[in-house]
């Protein structure tokens, strides 16, 4: 089924692999009600809605599309989506913004269906290509680095160098030189190995603490939250959430279509400009997040975090398999993941490691062509510093065809990329971003 032969993989190196992507990960089932429950969705609602939602996409991403990419509610647009439910001023409830979210998800669905996006990928030329996939590599990496407290904020300068004497940050320098020695003398697996010896570490350090409860049995306090598309879109329209509905369509499909291709170029299952098997992993996410919205859960997308468990050798659905079955196990387990999840530097040496293997490809980047080589520059500059992968593309959208049109080479842009152009800037302009 998963064709290990063909893609030069092993069993033992996909479920590594898979645990490796699910640690990175894990922590969205915590995070993610955290942050909704600021709108009002009960912990558990939210806790179970991500762990179904993530289940289902990456389940579909594994068996139909055999990629090693999970799927789970993206970070950013849950902080938008509780943002819509309190700018309300008590006008909206976040059963009627999950409405919104159901809507988007059905509209994703059809255009995952059509030929669309799958033009969409084939029309993104090569240097934009190779910009998004440094551009994530960055992301990653910084993601990394402020999670470790390597990196902290500043008043003035926005970051500056963490406390490196903090037990955390001395666990997290630990972690990323055991792992880097580990990468160096190619040992098989470093990056895992690297993560379980840095959580023996943090536990006998304190910094690990295992509740006595351990398990507990998941449940759903509110049932099924939207599920009637015609009541969905009646409340879309009373409270006019269009723009809503329209961001989030927008934001998530060129988040999850730039993720997919960064990753998938990373593990060279790319075939030149042409991602094999597109609609079924397009579809991954459009029905993850129609169905996670039905529960409780804010819009899902493709996860940058998969390009660790490609870093450690992934390469097909096996890998997405195993991340599935942990996302259902973690579904009893949620004092135990949260306690992994909430030692960051567990997991953020692996994101730095992941975000200099990607950085790589700017190699490719035609940096002789002014033309080609700024948009791509934009795109990995921005993307770290907007925290947003969609940002960065959108700039990167916007600039490509602008400059192609002052150097007189306008026909060489695909039609696409010009209508893109222009719905990139009515929401930066007019929407939340």
């Amino acid at each position: 089924m998963f064709r290990l032969k063909e893609h030069k993989t092993t069993v033992k190196t996909e479920i590594l692999a898979g645990m490796t992507t699910f640690l990175t990960m894990a922590y969205i089932v915590i995070v993610n009600p955290i942050i909704l429950a600021d709108a009002g969705v009960p912990f558990d609602q939210v806790f179970l809605a991500t762990i179904i939602a993530a289940t289902i996409g990456t389940l579909w991403m594994a068996l139909f599309a055999n990629y090693p990419i999970a799927i789970a509610p993206g970070m950013g647009l849950n902080a938008y989506f509780t943002s819509i439910v309190l700018s309300s001023d008590g006008q909206l409830d976040y059963m009627a913004a999950f409405s919104a979210v159901f809507i988007a998800g059905i509209f994703f669905v059809i255009l995952s269906l059509t030929p669309f996006r799958e033009k969409l990928i084939k029309s993104i030329p090569q240097n934009l290509k190779h910009g998004i996939t440094a551009g994530i590599g960055l992301f990653i990496a910084f993601i990394g680095l402020r999670l470790s407290g390597l990196v902290a904020s500043h008043e003035t300068n926005l970051v500056q160098l963490g406390d490196l004497t903090s037990p955390p940050v001395l666990l997290a320098l630990f972690g990323l030189l055991v792992t880097v020695v580990l990468m160096t003398l190619n040992v098989y697996g470093a990056i895992f190995i690297g993560m379980l010896l840095t959580g023996v570490v943090a536990f006998f350090t304190g910094q690990l603490k295992f509740t006595e409860v351990l398990w507990k049995i998941p449940n759903l306090p509110e049932g099924i939250i939207v599920w009637n598309p015609i009541t969905a879109m009646g409340d879309v329209i009373s409270h006019g959430l269009f723009g809503v509905v329209f961001a989030f369509l927008i934001v998530t499909m060129f988040d999850t279509t730039g993720t997919m291709i960064g990753v998938a170029k990373q593990a060279g299952l790319m075939k030149g400009d042409t991602l094999p098997r597109a609609r079924h992993a397009l579809l991954a996410d459009s029905i993850a997040a129609t169905i996670g919205s039905m529960f409780g859960t804010s819009p899902t997308s493709a996860y940058v975090e998969s390009s660790s468990g490609v870093a450690v050798g992934g390469r097909t659905g096996l890998t997405t398999l195993t991340v599935a079955i942990l996302f259902m196990l973690a579904a009893f387990f949620g004092p135990f993941v949260s306690a992994l999840s909430g030692v960051s530097a567990i997991t953020a040496p692996a994101l730095i490691i992941v975000g200099s293997l990607m950085i790589g490809v700017v190699k490719e980047i035609d940096w002789d062509s002014f033309d080609e080589a700024f948009p791509a520059f934009l795109i990995i500059l921005t993307m770290p510093l907007t925290s947003s992968i969609a940002t960065g593309i959108a700039l990167g959208f916007i600039t490509y065809p602008l400059l192609k049109i002052v150097k007189g080479k306008w026909r060489q842009v695909p039609l696409l990329l010009y209508v893109f152009a222009v719905l990139f800037i009515y929401q930066l302009m007019f929407l939340p971003h």
